[in-house]
């Protein structure tokens, strides 16, 4: 399998000579050459896998560099109950992503079992397995440069903690993570890792990220890798999940199945998008926004409109506050037929103008044709979604994935399950909990007395030589 960049300007490469880096060299984004294609005999078989099982046999159609026996191991050992254990008291550990009915057709895929309580572990604590393999090959060292609006920090962090070789140093924006998210990262005091809160929103944090990215000698000199959801080793492995998802929800492959995902960065659902490029009978991809809508305002009108960090709004889906989704790129190369040219045009313009439309091209009947839909959420659909849900049955779900669910419910279809991906544990978001239900949310034991941990962690303007001179200072 080789991977190519959705600028066009990059050599082919192998698994392992991207999954230590972030961007391509010219400035892309990297893909597989092509998708596998699984056929039905192939799915049918699948369908009996337990989930590391599944993750190796997916993870196997991409990743030919490694051998399968190591793919095999380091799948097994990530995927555990004991690691993925921390979920609600009735949920199935040994399932690792179990899946609970909320209503006639509607589906919770339950993500948010691991050390963080987010849907990030899923993919995370496989990166941290699969970084430490390829640095013990080559006894070199790496030092992680991530953005976080919330839950990717702290999953790095959580994935990466005293492994050897490796340094995490983590952005995420001053003020506008919950008590909860600050707390599960601030907390660490392992000597590998180093938080740096930004001040300004998300999206400054993830341009700081591609500035040094884009320094091609300051990358390679420091040995700069990521784990933002622009690594393509953390996409694949959330693309097991759907697999997962769709064999809890269906008993024959001859069954469709809709997926609904909160998404901010488009990472998530872009893993859907592979799904079904793959083969995976997905009807629909639904995709939720909050009131930060620049994807829902793409599928709906084919215009793709960044926001500055004005405009990007605080809310109580804060995972969610991101006005430019760094994986969309990904979605639009295909769309594009991968003509890379194209879409450095349309990256230059986004650049200078802000914006780029694909109504009413050919390549806007190609999106209508994707089987993505969209809708928004907002604080007040949030809580009433939450209190409903919680009335209903008693389950209480986080914001984000009251997001979706409101979403979900919009584009239900008869005869096809809808299956909502969660993207936390109420836990993490326990002010907006009580607004809904009146109430604080169960925490899973050890998870107490978080918000009182020491915390350490360093304030920063958004200023690229300054987080220049801070990781040339700590860096190993």
């Amino acid at each position: 399998m080789k991977y190519v960049s959705t600028r066009g300007n990059a050599p082919e490469a192998s698994f392992l000579d991207i999954l230590l880096s972030g961007l391509a060299p010219d400035g892309g984004l990297y893909l597989p050459a092509s998708y596998p294609r699984i056929a039905r005999a192939e799915l049918d078989r699948w369908r009996a896998l337990p989930y590391a099982e599944l993750a190796a046999a997916v993870l196997g159609k991409f990743v030919t560099d490694i051998p399968a026996a190591d793919v095999e191991r380091l799948c097994r050992a990530t995927y555990t109950a004991q690691v993925y254990g921390h979920g609600r008291p009735d949920s199935d550990a040994a399932q690792i992503a179990p899946l609970r009915w909320l209503e006639p057709g509607l589906a919770l895929l339950e993500l948010s079992n691991g050390p963080t309580l987010a849907f990030k572990d899923m993919a995370m604590q496989l990166l941290g397995a699969l970084f430490e393999y390829a640095l013990a090959r080559t006894g070199e060292r790496l030092n992680i440069l991530g953005a976080t609006s919330g839950d990717t920090g702290s999953a790095a962090e959580y994935a990466m903690r005293g492994r050897p070789g490796i340094n995490v140093f983590m952005l995420s924006p001053h003020g506008r993570m919950s008590a909860f998210q600050r707390a599960q990262m601030y907390s660490l005091a392992d000597a590998n890792i180093f938080n740096i809160a930004v001040e300004g929103v998300f999206d400054d944090c993830q341009d700081l990220v591609k500035s040094v990215s884009n320094d091609l000698e300051f990358k390679r000199r420091l040995r700069i890798g990521t784990v933002n959801s622009i690594n393509w080793a953390r996409v694949v492995a959330q693309v097991v999940y759907y697999f997962k998802g769709y064999f809890a929800a269906t008993k024959t492959g001859g069954e469709r199945v809709s997926f609904a995902v909160p998404s901010g960065n488009f990472g998530n659902v872009l893993a859907g998008w592979i799904a079904r490029c793959m083969g995976l009978p997905i009807e629909r991809l639904v995709l939720a926004t909050n009131e930060n809508d620049v994807l829902d305002e793409f599928f709906r009108t084919g215009r793709y409109r960044v926001r500055s960090a004005a405009e990007t709004r605080a809310t109580s889906s804060p995972s969610m506050d991101i006005s430019k989704a760094s994986n969309f790129e990904r979605y639009v190369f295909d769309i594009v037929g991968r003509d890379a040219a194209l879409v450095r045009r349309l990256w230059a313009q986004l650049d200078t103008q802000g914006s780029f439309d694909l109504a009413g091209t050919p390549h806007w009947d190609a999106v209508r044709g994707s089987g993505f839909v969209s809708g928004r959420s907002t604080h007040a659909d949030r809580l009433a979604t939450i209190r409903d849900l919680y009335g209903r049955s008693g389950l209480v779900i986080d914001p984000h994935t009251a997001d979706g669910i409101k979403v979900a419910r919009e584009h239900l279809s008869a005869g096809v399950p809808m299956v909502c991906l969660e993207t936390a544990l109420p836990a993490k978001f326990a002010e907006t909990i009580v607004e809904a239900i009146g109430r604080e949310p169960e925490r899973p034991a050890g998870y107490g007395d978080i918000e009182v941990r020491p915390q350490r962690f360093s304030v920063m303007p958004p200023d690229i030589g300054r987080l220049k001179a801070y990781l040339e200072s700590h860096a190993q």
